[in-house]
């Protein structure tokens, strides 16, 4: 049987000829009832307050649950950002070694153009300066070939010229 405090103060006890005196007996079962109340107090208080720890802890368990879930989401993710990462570098690097190749092709391309060009004007200069130099030597021929006047001819049109200054004189 649990004792109250109240089952403490309101407890009587029998009295017998030459008993226990009962003042003593009253101010002793009301102090024991007041500490027997102030432990019930502390006892209440404590066992409210060991269930608050208790709800606390479960929380702070599913907390920490929760935790642990986003720390490996959050360990799951970097790893597949550096993975995505990595991959898209490679990718990055494959397509700028691919533009590379293009630009090493076409300057190879453009390259080849300029040297046939060049080839082509060379051969068009070769020409240009052999068909001056027929011209050249088709003029020089020409130029020989009227030579200087013979003196027989060079007389005569002297003669002729004498003539005709001569006459409008004479007449």
């Amino acid at each position: 049987m649990r004792l109250s405090p109240l089952d403490i103060q309101n407890h009587t006890f029998a009295t017998r000829l030459r008993g226990l005196d009962p003042s003593e007996v009253e101010a002793f079962l009301q102090a024991v009832s007041d500490d027997f109340e102030g432990l019930l107090r502390e006892r209440d208080e404590l066992s409210r307050r060991v269930h608050e720890l208790e709800e606390r802890v479960e929380e702070l368990g599913s907390q920490e649950g929760a935790l642990k879930d986003t720390l490996l989401t959050a360990q799951n993710l970097t790893e597949d950002l550096k993975q995505t990462a990595m991959r898209e570098s490679e990718v990055r690097i494959a397509e700028a070694e691919v533009q590379a190749e293009r630009i090493i092709q076409a300057s190879h391309r453009r390259a080849a153009r300029l040297a046939e060009d060049i080839r082509e004007l060379k051969a068009l200069r070769a020409r240009l300066a052999a068909a001056l130099k027929t011209t050249v030597e088709t003029h020089l021929s020409l130029i020989e070939s009227l030579g200087e006047p013979d003196s027989a001819e060079l007389e005569e049109s002297k003669i002729a010229y004498l003539r005709t200054q001569a006459a409008p004189g004479e007449g």
